[in-house]
């Protein structure tokens, strides 16, 4: 990590904390916002040109006129859906911006013969042409799904901003109409239709074209998201898939999360020397990596670097989920970025594990009970099963998860019984004391799945937990135990199990002597814990007594730490965009013990 590094190192600082590269998108972007909105404003309501704002709103396109307070809308429309993308750098955003402002002058110098109309336009204009070199960002993966999404967001708008334009009238409206008719004037005009409402003079002739301009913009846009060549998020090929495994072999017992790269919705960068490489996905503008580099120590600033150079291209924010504490000093010196802890991951040494004791009294009782009830355990890699009984587990793993959503992400394979992940463990519990009546389950005697993954040749990860409903509490902890107590016959010396947020705050703020703040803090993870179960997986996991390692998330400012935690919610599965959540059906509470790291059902997510 000598040489040029550091040279690099400073470059992307600059970049990424610099305020130069970020002014002229950032102050653009503000322009084409401000004049959005005075357009919108010209453009609804007929006082805004009568007021003391007269003067400035004057030199806006389209101010006069039905046909220009149409053209006013949707320019002012057009500019607030572009603002983000300048911002970002976004390359066809500064084209959309450099066509549609000529037009505006046009209409400025063709209907109201405003010579100062066109020179706003142009001055707005004149930045975007002389720091075209800004805006360089290449587009984000996108899908057919962003148009229906664009349909029902510019259709609630629509129908919310025309029934402002219909009721901003009110001395020039026929009779009193009813809400009902003014709904239904604005979706007759959305449809270029003439509706109930009446007005005098031409201002019927306004509304009906402001109306028909929505439902066009709205129509178009959503014609072009549908239409456009799709940029789907990159996957791992067979050959990247390759080589992160050769990096693997070698390097995989560092880091327990290693394994996970192996995901396949993941994209990869790989240092130019191909010793080291980052694994990623984008969502919502939001590179995320996950766990720390892949591959040798001493060639991790080039896949960094890589990373880097990748979020630059694109104008992604950059952000790392779940680093341990060697990858945070090395992406923070590298990077300039910072780092803040996001939890601790429990890791139990199989050595000093033993049920014996006070401390795990709960456990060996819970696990001799189950085990009277006439449950049996089986550990075993997964080339060793065969593939009937395979198959079996796989559907009902998928079988038993509680959501329609995969949970997981940076810390969840995704798959079971791959036949290139032969190397994985799988814990299985059984009913065979045929209590179960015949027929009752299409898995036969199988009631609970432990599956974990290889961290390198002498660790295992936890990946999933899933149970049957019908079985008895405490399968989680029977597995785990057993698990733990074969590891020894497959050569494994540690096994990392749940991760658990927060973690720190939660056994410091329980302590005497605790600060305000800190039980406050606490206060409020208690108060989250309703629906993230961030105690519950705490106290889960402390049950095995383990040691505690740091995780953390790494962010380049925190202005960017809301939008990265929506991202990293959103790709753990935690937030989608389905049926609404009120619309989707709720699956039933579960006791703590049936929460697991990558459950990606309705339990929980041991790590996030």
């Amino acid at each position: 990590m000598s040489g040029e590094v550091p040279g690099r190192s400073q470059v992307i600082r600059r970049i990424l904390r610099g305020p130069r590269p970020e002014v002229v998108p950032a102050l653009i972007a503000r322009a084409c916002t401000l004049v959005g909105v005075l357009d919108v404003a010209a453009g609804v309501f007929p006082r805004f040109r009568n007021s003391r704002m007269h003067r400035l709103a004057e030199v806006l396109p389209g101010a006069l006129g039905p046909f220009a307070a149409a053209l006013s809308l949707s320019v002012g429309i057009l500019l607030l859906l572009l603002a983000h993308g300048l911002r970002r750098r976004k390359r066809r955003a500064w084209r959309a911006a450099v066509l549609l402002l000529p037009a505006g002058a046009v209409a400025q110098f063709a209907y109201r013969h405003s010579i100062i109309g066109v020179l706003i336009s142009v001055a707005l204009l004149l930045p975007l042409l002389l720091h075209r070199g800004e805006f360089v960002a290449l587009p984000d993966p996108r899908s057919r799904w962003r148009a229906l999404a664009n349909f029902v967001l510019m259709s609630a708008g629509s129908l919310g901003l025309g029934l402002v334009i219909v009721s901003v009238h009110p001395h020039r409206t026929v009779g009193d109409p009813s809400l009902s008719e003014r709904i239904a004037h604005v979706l007759y005009g959305l449809l270029g239709f003439e509706g109930p409402v009446d007005y005098t003079g031409n201002t019927s002739w306004t509304v009906g074209f402001s109306l028909g301009a929505l439902g066009l913009l709205t129509a178009v846009t959503t014609i072009y998201l549908a239409f456009r060549p799709e940029h789907p998020a990159a996957r791992l090929t067979e050959e990247d898939e390759a080589r992160l495994r050769a990096l693997l072999a070698k390097h995989g017992g560092r880091d327990s999360l290693g394994h996970f790269a192996l995901r396949r919705d993941k994209a990869v960068v790989f240092s130019p020397s191909g010793k080291a490489a980052v694994t990623y996905r984008v969502v919502s503008g939001v590179m995320l990596a996950s766990g720390d580099p892949i591959g040798d120590v001493e060639a991790w600033p080039g896949a960094i670097e890589r990373f880097m150079d990748e979020a630059k291209a694109h104008s992604w924010t950059p952000a790392v989920l779940g680093c341990s504490e060697t990858g945070g000093e090395v992406w923070t010196r590298e990077t300039g970025l910072d780092a803040l802890e996001l939890g601790d991951e429990a890791v139990v040494d199989v050595a000093g594990f033993s049920l014996a004791g006070r401390a795990m009294r709960n456990v060996r009782q819970m696990v001799k009970r189950i085990e009277r009830a006439g449950y049996e355990t089986r550990v075993r890699r997964i080339r060793d099963l065969g593939e009937g009984e395979l198959e079996r587990i796989r559907h009902a793993a998928e079988d038993w998860r509680g959501t329609d959503t995969e949970r997981g992400f940076s810390m969840a394979l995704g798959r079971i019984g791959d036949p290139a992940d032969g190397d994985c463990l799988i814990a299985t519990a059984h009913r065979v004391d045929g209590q179960d009546e015949a027929g009752s389950s299409p898995y036969g005697d199988l009631k609970a799945i432990l599956h974990f993954v290889p961290w390198g040749t002498k660790g295992a990860s936890l990946d999933l937990m899933r149970r049957d409903r019908s079985a008895d509490p405490g399968m989680n902890e029977l597995l785990i135990v057993a698990a733990l107590q074969a590891a020894p016959k497959f050569g494994i010396e540690h096994v990392s199990l749940n991760f658990a947020n927060f973690r720190s705050a939660l056994a410091r703020g329980e302590k005497i002597g605790a600060g305000p703040v800190l039980r406050m803090w606490r206060s409020l993870l208690l108060f989250l814990s309703r629906w993230f179960q961030i105690e519950s997986l705490y106290k889960f996991n402390a049950k095995f007594q383990p040691r505690w390692e740091p995780r953390f998330v790494i962010y380049a400012s925190s202005r960017d730490l809301p939008r990265i935690g929506l991202a990293a919610m959103r790709a753990e599965g935690f937030v989608n965009v389905a049926l609404p959540h009120l619309l989707r059906r709720r699956p039933r509470s579960t006791p703590p013990c049936a929460h697991a790291r990558a459950d990606r059902g309705a339990e929980a997510t041991g790590r996030v």
